[in-house]
């Protein structure tokens, strides 16, 4: 009798299929919970289906946005940065003083920009090249650079900035899309397509996965390291000049809790906070559901501490969710 030799059988593997595979990602809860908040938003408040009142709610979240961008990246890798908004806050006090100083609108701008990357490139030099927890650092740098703008300024604010400087953050580029907005959108893409396009990303990936292996397999870790750091120093200093811009004036209290929001985007996003996985997508739908929810609690005037305390306690929950998300969606999926 001879022998048959039975081929294995294909068993369609439901992961395989995209559409299912998009339905249960966390990016169309996403989807779904903004939509649902837009809706409970147009019904709290009278004032809240209006073209104006809704570009006013794109500057509830830009700024922060912009830095939860970078933010992703860094946490992706394993790493993280309690020090933007301290960033923001040194960068906002350097500007003031050369406003005194009589530099004009794009001078201001490079300081900004230029104090924000320095701080970042100090902060990565200070994990990658001692080998230091970040958030110890971060921490450290955090109370170093803002008490550095206290002890500049004390209990006064810089005023008296240059009129043009007011367009990057109160300018419009059309009707009611004001430049933060379209400033977050292309910063967006540009941040998407380096994670998710190119070798870059790909080791920011493979770094926040395991860092050894990825150091044995030939990544230059530290160098990666370092470059975000850099990058999200960098988006703080963009941040700083847009906030001082929008408000016309600078005070060391200025973005204060801003670290909290970005990070907060970034895990409602899908970021997990032990690194390893993440999406850009994901971070700009969690931006524009914490831009929905503060502006929507503020047209019901609900006092600002309430939403700190809201905002502290959806970062404890985020970080639960995906884990309890992933289980059920991939129960279905199996």
């Amino acid at each position: 009798m001879s022998d048959v030799v039975h081929s294995p059988r294909n068993i369609p593997n439901r992961l395989d299929n995209p559409l299912r595979s998009a339905v249960f990602s966390w990016e169309a809860l996403l989807v779904v919970v903004a939509i649902a908040i837009f809706i409970l938003n147009s019904f709290a408040s009278p004032y809240f289906l209006n073209a104006w009142s809704l570009s006013d709610l794109t500057f509830n979240f830009t700024e922060k946005a912009l830095i939860a961008l970078a933010m992703a990246l860094l946490i992706i890798s394993g790493e993280i940065d309690l020090s933007v908004a301290a960033i923001i806050a040194l960068a906002s006090t350097l500007m003031g003083m050369a406003v005194q100083a009589g530099v004009g609108t794009p001078g201001l701008v490079l300081i900004g920009i230029s104090v924000g990357l320095a701080c970042g490139a100090f902060n990565g030099a200070m994990v990658t090249r001692l080998g230091l927890p970040s958030i110890v650092v971060t921490i450290g740098t955090m109370s170093l650079f803002r008490g550095i703008s206290y002890i500049i300024l004390g209990d006064q604010a810089y005023k008296g900035y240059p009129a043009d400087f007011a367009f990057f953050g109160q300018g419009y580029v059309w009707w009611v899309v004001s430049v933060e907005l379209v400033l977050f959108l292309a910063a967006a893409v540009v941040y998407g397509f380096l994670l998710h396009r190119t070798s870059f990303g790909r080791r920011i990936f493979a770094i926040g996965n395991n860092p050894i292996a990825a150091q044995f397999s030939g990544v230059r870790v530290g160098r990666i390291k370092f470059i975000l750091f850099c990058l999200t120093g960098l988006m703080a200093g963009i941040a700083s000049v847009l906030i001082t811009s929008r408000l016309g004036s600078t005070r060391p209290s200025i973005a204060q809790g801003y670290e909290l929001e970005a990070i907060t985007m970034v895990v409602l996003g899908g970021v997990s906070i032990l690194g390893g996985s993440g999406s850009i997508p994901g971070v700009v739908l969690a931006a524009f559901i914490m831009g929905l929810v503060t502006f929507g609690l503020g047209l019901l005037n609900v006092p600002g501490i309430v939403m700190s305390i809201f905002i502290g306690l959806l970062l404890i929950v985020v970080i639960a969710l995906p884990i309890v998300w992933k289980r059920v969606a991939g129960r279905s999926l199996a």
